[in-house]
């Protein structure tokens, strides 16, 4: 089956190719970004492969009928960023990576929260200008220290295993407890409780109506003054100009994230020569005690492995006529990330 692949880099094109050296599907690798404009650079192609970033709506989605499309294989897990209504009403097949190595994302959660914890980038920023004074750089020990998990799947219970070795005091919500978070000695509380109690906050739960913004001014404020956030989930958990205030105050003490509600715009490009655009995301850059990563969360060997071989097997599936409900994406189910 020949596929457009968009917004390719090289490490997908690896991962890809690697995949499908069983499978001899055609892989057509673009860096294009995939939208209403760039959905006929897919003529001729029975499927196209797009990312969390490309645009799945409704006027891209025709555009890619028009092209003769007849499967979206996302090679991320969530598909917040589909219209899967649309979709189905134009009989385009999307099928989704059903998960993958779940502790990439944790480590990199666990990696931002020691970096703001110890101020490793300002110290590090330090040392190369030969300043090896210490001020300004005390942190606190993890040990015995209470810390939330905001989402308990598969990324979220990894975060409970490294949090608990760490020897904190480990509490979570989520409407589904995990058994495994519940054997390590994870305790479940209501969100207001776990954000009252928590000296950190780490989030991992799919972005849903319910859940867009859940960490408000409102969700901010009930914080402990200085409290260390961390999102490596969906980048509308977090309302981000919410954030600002909160950082402004001192309320929120610091700001990891790998995620950004704006993202589409910014990430996966290179703006060293440019400007970007963003009076928002700027702000946020300009603050000592915020950390961002661009989206790399997924980005081990092992998670872009397992992506590119389930993204293979969906394609694969689809040309059999094999039906895969576990990795199909439905509208009912199109908002769960």
């Amino acid at each position: 089956m020949r596929v457009t692949v968009y917004s390719t880099r090289r490490y997908d094109q690896r991962a890809l190719e690697a995949a499908n050296a069983v499978a001899g599907h055609q892989l057509d690798f673009r860096d294009e970004t995939l939208d209403e404009r760039t959905a006929l650079l897919a003529r001729g192609s029975g499927a196209v492969c797009a990312f969390v970033n490309d645009r799945l709506d409704a006027a891209s989605l025709a555009a890619l009928r028009v092209a003769d499309v007849r499967l979206v294989a996302l090679r991320c897990t969530g598909r917040d960023h589909v219209d899967a209504g649309a979709a189905a009403r134009l009989g385009i097949t999307v099928m989704r990576v059903p998960g993958y190595s779940p502790h990439a994302v944790a480590e990199h959660a666990m990696a931002l929260l020691l970096a703001l914890n110890r101020r490793l980038v300002r110290a590090a920023g330090r040392v190369r200008r030969q300043d090896f004074t210490l001020e300004g750089l005390v942190g606190m020990d993890l040990h015995g220290k209470s810390v939330g998990i905001v989402g308990t799947g598969r990324i979220g219970t990894c975060m409970a295993g490294i949090l608990r070795g760490f020897g904190c005091h480990v509490l979570a919500t989520d409407p589904v407890p995990s058994a495994a978070c519940k054997a390590m000695g994870v305790r479940y509380v209501p969100l207001v409780e776990l954000l009252d109690r928590c000296d950190a906050v780490t989030l991992h739960c799919p972005l849903v109506h319910d859940t867009r913004h859940l960490i408000d001014a409102a969700a901010l404020a009930r914080m402990r003054n200085g409290t260390i956030l961390v999102n490596t989930a969906r980048g509308a958990v977090l309302d981000t100009r919410a954030a600002i205030e909160a950082l402004k105050s001192g309320r929120l003490g610091a700001l990891g994230i790998d995620v950004y509600e704006a993202e589409a715009s910014i990430f996966f490009r290179d703006f060293s020569d440019g400007i970007v655009a963003d009076d928002v995301f700027a702000r946020l850059l300009a603050f000592p005690n915020v950390l961002v990563t661009a989206h790399q969360g997924f980005l081990t060997h092992e998670a872009l492995r397992d992506i590119a071989e389930a993204t293979i097997r969906n394609v694969t599936c689809f040309e059999r006529g094999e039906s895969v409900p576990e990795t199909t994406v439905v509208p009912e189910l199109a908002s769960v990330g």
